[in-house]
C-alpha cells in the first residue's frame, strides 16, 4: 500500500496569475488593510481591491476581517454584500453576483487536494455565486461549486456540488431542503 510522501509534492504548474512582486505587496495590503479588524471603511476595501484587479460593482460592501488570497481572481456584481471574517481562498476564479451575501465566517474554497495520490496534487476549481444567492454564516462552498441564481447555503452547511436557482440546502453535505419564495414586503 502507498503512503503519502509530501516531499514528492510539486505545484510548479501552479501559476497564482500575477507576478512575484505583485503577490508581495497584495500579502501586506491585504494584511493591513483587507483582513485588519481596525478597518471600517468598505470604500477603502473596494478601491485597493480594485487596484490590485479585483472587478468589482457599485454598491458593494465588504465588512472589516476578510482575507482575498488573488484579488485579480475575484469579480463582485452589484449590490454584494461580503461579512466578517469570510475567507476567498481563490486560488482560481471566483465570481460573486448582483446582491449576493456571503455571511460571517463563510468560506469560497477554488483548491483541494488529491487523497488518492502519495504526492497529494494541488486541485483548483473556479466558484460561481449568483445573483442574489445567500451563502450562511460559518458556511464552505467547495472548489467547482456553482450557486445558481437566488440559491441558499444554511449557515454551517458545506456545498460541495451544484445548487439550483431558488432553492435552500443545509447540511454537511448539503441537500436540498426547499424551494426559496421570495415575497413582496
Amino acid at each position: 500500500m502507498n503512503k503519502v510522501d509530501l516531499s514528492r509534492y510539486d505545484n510548479l504548474w501552479f501559476h497564482i496569475g500575477a507576478g512575484k512582486a505583485k503577490a508581495i505587496v497584495w500579502y501586506f495590503v491585504n494584511t493591513f488593510f483587507i483582513h485588519c479588524g481596525w478597518n471600517p471603511s468598505s470604500g477603502l476595501r473596494v478601491r485597493l481591491l480594485r487596484m490590485f484587479g479585483a472587478k468589482i460593482g457599485k454598491g458593494v460592501v465588504i465588512k472589516p476581517s476578510v482575507n482575498i488570497k488573488y484579488p485579480w481572481n475575484l469579480s463582485i456584481g452589484d449590490y454584494a454584500w461580503i461579512g466578517e471574517n469570510v475567507w476567498i481562498d481563490n486560488l482560481t476564479k471566483v465570481k460573486i453576483g448582483a446582491n449576493a451575501c456571503i455571511s460571517q465566517g463563510a468560506m469560497l474554497l477554488c483548491g483541494n487536494h488529491n487523497y488518492k495520490l502519495p504526492t497529494f496534487d494541488l486541485i483548483v476549481k473556479p466558484i460561481v455565486i449568483g445573483d442574489g444567492a445567500w451563502v450562511g454564516a460559518q458556511s464552505v462552498v467547495c472548489p467547482g461549486v456553482i450557486m445558481h441564481s437566488h440559491s441558499v447555503l444554511s449557515v454551517g452547511s458545506v456545498a460541495s456540488k451544484e445548487l439550483d436557482a431558488f432553492s435552500i440546502y443545509r447540511g454537511n453535505p448539503a441537500t436540498k431542503i426547499c424551494e426559496r419564495v421570495i415575497s413582496e414586503a
